[in-house]
């Protein structure tokens, strides 16, 4: 019978009670944590590199977007006081140019007058009423033109020059000698163009 060559018999492993030495080489520090930052995250520097760029996109992002598309001008300005309502209908002639190179569609209209008594402001009035308060009050006809409305499309580089109709809870007098009137146009999804006559 041929002789078999056996290895090292098999140690028993006896399981450590309490109060036995542990294996030796086998330090175990339970105070160290591996789901700290320190573990987890890379190095300083280079969160920092990356953080760094983060901020200078989101920077250029808001500059390039964060402009208005368009500018304007208040042409005129025509305004009655309603009898007994203590209320100022005034028609305002804009004109509002479109610098960007795409269309700027016109989604809402809206003035502001700022006045010794307070600051007022009123969206656009419907250009469906235009003739009935022109019939009511002849004086708002003087220099208006055709109702710059919503919707309104303007081309790249082109303008759009219309009137627009508000009233505010004032008297004509305080009106008058307001300290500045803001019309604003609002594009879809743009930032509005707001324009200040003082």
């Amino acid at each position: 019978m041929a002789d078999t060559p056996t290895g090292p018999p098999p140690q028993e492993t006896i399981p450590a009670t309490p109060g036995t030495p542990s294996e030796p080489g086998t330090s175990f520090n339970i105070g160290e944590e591996f789901g700290t930052a320190k573990r987890n995250l890379p190095p300083p520097k280079v969160l920092g590199i990356g953080l760094a760029l983060v901020l200078l996109i989101s920077l250029i992002v808001i500059l390039t977007q964060s402009r208005p598309r368009g500018s304007g001008t208040i042409d005129a300005i025509d305004a009655v006081e309603v009898p007994d309502q203590g209320t100022v209908l005034a028609a305002i002639n804009v004109s509002v140019h479109n610098s960007s190179a795409k269309p700027l569609w016109i989604r809402g209209l809206r003035a502001t007058v700022k006045t010794d008594s307070g600051e007022f402001t009123d969206d656009a009035g419907s250009p469906v009423d235009f003739e009935r308060y022109f019939q009511a009050f002849p004086a708002l006809k003087q220099h208006a033109i055709q109702p710059l409305t919503v919707e309104t499309k303007i081309q790249p580089g082109a303008e759009a020059k219309g009137t627009m109709m508000v009233s505010f809870p004032t008297t004509l007098d305080a009106f008058n000698k307001r300290k500045s009137l803001t019309v604003t146009v609002q594009p879809y999804d743009e930032r509005p163009v707001e324009i200040t006559q003082k």
